[in-house]
This record gives structure tokens, C-alpha cells and sequence, in this order.
């Protein structure tokens, strides 16, 4: 499957149902470091941008990202609707094709985390979702600039942001909500980036289905 609007709309509904089965480990997750809201945030969330989708002709990438945009950022409550929303608002300016170049990839999650550290201040090694979104960017660079397709830049850019999150277990939190628990963060995966993976690689799951 091509990185092409299809794909668009199947990854927000994969990206749904992902955040729904994980609702209760970002829940728990979030509990450790934060307030505890953010699965129940995101899956309230995803399950708008779907029902808004339904109703929509998109004609681009950027029209569909541009609807999980304004969706996020009226549902998703505390910190993550802003951040998200300012993600994939970012996003849509990079992806205005009906189909996505390898390059257009790489501007897409690039477009993401310029919104994230615009909104948030963060940047990596500081607990959020910057270290998952960072070594995404960083992976599907490499494999755009080796020659990879569309499909296999993003592939990459997935794993990238698994480790990632992953990565945030060791470290303490200087930013954010998590950061007044100091030395006491350590040991939790952060959720943001979490979540962000999830976000991510549910669009992995659409694509090697139909490839």
C-alpha cells in the first residue's frame, strides 16, 4: 500500500482502535509520572477524529491530517490535545499530495516534531514525546537518503520510535508534569512517547497489510 490518502484515513481508524487496546497501559503508565488521563484523552480523542472522518471527501494526505488536527485539539484534553494537534496540523503543511514521495515522508515527520517542540519546549533526553518522534525522524531520513520507497522510509521511522519510547524508562523527566517527580521518574516509560509510537507504527499496520 502506498503512503497515498487511502492509507490516511486506514491509519486514523488503526490508529483508533491501537490507542483503544492500550487505553489501560497509557492509563497506567501515565499514572506513574502524570495525572493518569492520558489513555482515556487519547482514545476519547481518536474515537472523534474517526467519527469526523466519516464525514468528510478528502482529497490529500494533508486534508485528512488537517481533520485529526482540529479533532485532537478539541477533544483531547491537557497537555497532549495541543501537542498532538499541533503535530499533525504541522504535518498536513508537509503532505499535501494525494500521495507521499519518500521525501514527503521524512517532511511529515519532520512537520510533526517541529509542532511538538514548538508547542511543548522540549527536546530529546528530556522524558516526552520528542524521543520517540526525534530517532523517527533520524531513521526515516537515513532510509530516504539510501533510496528507500515511501512504505519503507515510514517502516523505518516506526522502529525508530519504538526504541525510542522504549528509552525513556531510564530517564528523568525534565520537562512537563513528570518533571516535579524528579529522580522518582525514572523507571517509567513515558507515555507521550508511547502513545506517539502506537500512533505510528498503527499506520505500519495498514500499510503491510495491503502491500
Amino acid at each position: 500500500m502506498t503512503c497515498d490518502v487511502a492509507w490516511a484515513l486506514a491509519w486514523m481508524k488503526s490508529a483508533r482502535q491501537v490507542i483503544a487496546d492500550n487505553r489501560e497501559l497509557l492509563i497506567d503508565l501515565d499514572r506513574q509520572i502524570g495525572d493518569g488521563d492520558h489513555g482515556e484523552n487519547m482514545d476519547r480523542g481518536f474515537a472523534a477524529v474517526v467519527d469526523a472522518l466519516a464525514g468528510q471527501e478528502c482529497a490529500t494526505v494533508a486534508d485528512v491530517l488537517k481533520s485529526v488536527a482540529k479533532t485532537l485539539m478539541s477533544t483531547v484534553g491537557g497537555a497532549a490535545g495541543p501537542l498532538y494537534g499541533t503535530a499533525f496540523l504541522r504535518a498536513a503543511k508537509a503532505a499535501p499530495s494525494a500521495e507521499l514521495s519518500s521525501t514527503e515522508v521524512v517532511a511529515l515527520i519532520a512537520g510533526a516534531l517541529e509542532g511538538i517542540q514548538a508547542r511543548g519546549k522540549a527536546d530529546r533526553g528530556e522524558k516526552t514525546m520528542v524521543d520517540a518522534w526525534g530517532p523517527a525522524l533520524d531513521a526515516a531520513q537515513a532510509a530516504c537518503d539510501a533510496g528507500a520507497d515511501a512504505a519503507a522510509v515510514y517502516e523505518a521511522a516506526v522502529a525508530a520510535a519504538y526504541e525510542g519510547a522504549l528509552a525513556t524508562e531510564p530517564m528523568q523527566a525534565t520537562k512537563g508534569r513528570a518533571s516535579y517527580l524528579g529522580e522518582r521518574s525514572i523507571g517509567h516509560i513515558d507515555p507521550g512517547a508511547l502513545s506517539s509510537a502506537l500512533i505510528l507504527k498503527a499506520g505500519l499496520d495498514v500499510m503491510g497489510e495491503e502491500r
